[in-house]
């Protein structure tokens, strides 16, 4: 099963960022897709040259989230998570970001969606429980009913398998995995980390821009179409069946 990609653009008159709902066909806009990773590669979280991932391959090109660092950012980045939500077929109760970086993205999302009338509580894991206060691993609103998971890749899915492990230990239901990109790259087997999760957990992961995407962008841009072989090639080497 691929991951859903979903659509709205950077500019709020162009793609209805700032309404409500937003439009059910921007989930296969293109466009949106494209302005998201040309916002990546403007802020330098999108990046190309020579990198090792977690899994320790050498990749051509590397996202890091962790450079939406500004408060501009941080506010247009929950905007394309807010609107990725509601262009999915995705229902919620509450958002869930693990730590570390899913806790701020988890929150800029509420925050955006809390803009388009949706308000929806949140929470975040710490990495050990605090045993003084009101104690517990589980930081924000309790953990009840359908629980969506907000973060910023997956890499090899353990970090996913460890949220949705414990969104079900609190008796709650994970409802699905939003990420901002989705490397379309083999994780344990022959399937993407992103197949494999949707597989084992029979939850939809929806991602606002891919690899595809990635390419599209190189194909279109003559000023990174340099970068283009590198990243087909390293496609073929560990891309997903």
């Amino acid at each position: 099963m691929r991951p859903r990609r979903v659509g709205a653009g950077a500019e709020g008159a162009r793609y209805n960022l700032q309404s409500n709902p937003a439009p059910r066909n921007a989930f296969f806009m293109s466009d949106f897709r494209q302005d998201f990773l040309e916002f990546a590669l403007a802020r330098d979280v999108l990046r190309f040259g020579a990198f090792v991932t977690k899994a320790g391959r050498k990749t051509p090109y590397f996202f890091n989230a962790g450079l939406f660092n500004d408060g501009a950012s941080l506010g247009e980045l929950g905007r394309y998570y807010a609107t990725a939500y509601l262009a999915s077929e995705v229902r919620c109760d509450q958002l869930y970001g693990p730590a570390y970086k899913g806790i701020t993205l988890a929150a800029v999302t509420a925050v955006a969606l809390a803009a388009k009338g949706h308000n929806l509580p949140y929470s975040f894991n710490r990495k050990e429980a605090k045993d003084h206060g009101e104690g517990g691993m589980i930081v924000g609103a309790a953990l009840k009913g359908r629980v969506l998971i907000v973060d910023d890749v997956i890499t090899d899915g353990g970090a996913k398998r460890e949220a949705i492990e414990l969104i079900r230990a609190h008796g709650a239901v994970a409802a699905g995995v939003l990420i901002a990109f989705d490397r379309m790259e083999r994780g344990r087997g022959e399937r993407s980390a992103v197949q494999e999760l949707e597989q084992e957990f029979g939850i939809p992961v929806v991602a606002i821009a891919t690899l595809d995407d990635l390419l599209a962008l190189l194909a279109r841009r003559g000023d990174l179409a340099q970068h283009r072989h590198e990243v087909m090639s390293y496609r073929e080497q560990y891309g997903a069946a």
